[in-house]
């Protein structure tokens, strides 16, 4: 009896061979924040504020929103002006798209100095150790005892008129942009660097470590080739928190008259003279630039919290 062979000589695969492939890092990590439906409603959102920004100079010009017309001065909103006007006749909608730029500027770039000088310090601290660990971190409690917002409205009082306006790519800024932006770089950075010396502290013992120095690697090249790439999580997720903890600073002190002078607007110093309309029940004044600030912050510290559970090597949230 003639026997029917199989045709396809390769053998059929079995339900293990099946299975899915391995997902690398990035991919795991996007499928986690996938997974996290605050995070991705943060993400749209805070995209959608930041092509209000960029988008609306296209719109209206610097001009136009910095201009003064006291016969329109505290209009209700309307279709001529969308979001009313202020105190002194300007457009509060172009002065949001304009203020909005200023305050994603001083959060992005508080954000980086303070990134920079946690980075730094924690880094030594951590891999050091010794008698520089216990200087470093001395110093680090020092500025966390001094309450922040204390800090930052002493040094604003003092240096916010001490730097006069600047011109950049054809735009004039107040030099008080630049004061807060230290100030506010320089006092959040103890926070990042107790993250990062967590960081070193936790990996400089493991094996991989170990194998590089008993290949010959440099100090340096284990800090930046080896230890720091495997704490950027966290890095990451403190950068991101502190854009919106600067922004949120940056309105405080503005509200208070000490923060960003005109002629620069930002969403803080917009709500400035606006308590003192409140019970007059003219609620565009503080209504619209503090719902931005409220959205901005709100949205990224969604994605904040969205980029912690995404990058968390320890999660098995797939």
């Amino acid at each position: 009896m003639a026997t029917h062979s199989n045709p396809d000589p390769r053998p059929v695969s079995s339900p293990d061979e099946l299975e899915t492939p391995v997902l690398t890092l990035s991919q795991l990590a996007w499928r986690r924040f996938r997974r996290h439906k605050m995070a991705v409603t943060g993400a749209i959102t805070l995209l959608l504020l930041v092509l209000y920004c960029i988008g609306g100079a296209f719109v209206f010009t610097e001009e136009f929103a910095n201009y003064n017309d006291l016969s329109i001065k505290l209009q209700p909103p309307s279709s001529e002006h969308p979001f009313g006007t202020d105190t002194i006749g300007r457009d509060i909608l172009a002065r949001t798209v304009y203020g909005g730029q200023i305050s994603l500027l001083i959060g992005l770039t508080a954000m980086i100095v303070e990134i920079m000088v946690g980075v730094v310090i924690g880094a030594l601290t951590g891999y050091f150790g010794g008698w520089l660990d216990s200087l470093l971190m001395r110093m680090t409690e020092a500025v966390l005892i001094v309450p922040q917002i204390f800090l930052l409205l002493v040094m604003a009082k003092f240096f916010g008129g001490a730097v006069s306006n600047i011109n950049i790519f054809g735009r004039e800024f107040s030099g008080s942009v630049v004061v807060i932006i230290l100030i506010i770089g320089l006092t959040a950075w103890p926070y990042t660097a107790r993250i990062v010396r967590a960081q070193f502290l936790s990996l400089k013992e493991n094996e991989f470590i170990l194998a590089a120095r008993a290949t010959g690697t440099s100090t340096w090249g284990i800090i930046f080739r080896h230890i720091l790439p495997n704490s950027i999580a966290p890095i990451v997720v403190a950068a991101t928190l502190g854009i919106a903890n600067a922004i949120t600073l940056e309105a405080y002190i503005s509200f208070l008259g000490l923060g960003v002078r005109p002629p620069t607007a930002t969403w803080g110093n917009m709500l400035e003279g606006a308590y003192n309309y409140i019970d007059q029940g003219i609620y565009w004044l503080w209504l619209f630039p503090g719902l931005l600030i409220l959205l901005i912050v709100l949205s990224i510290n969604f994605v904040g919290d969205g980029l912690r559970d995404a990058l968390d090597p320890r999660s098995r949230a797939i």
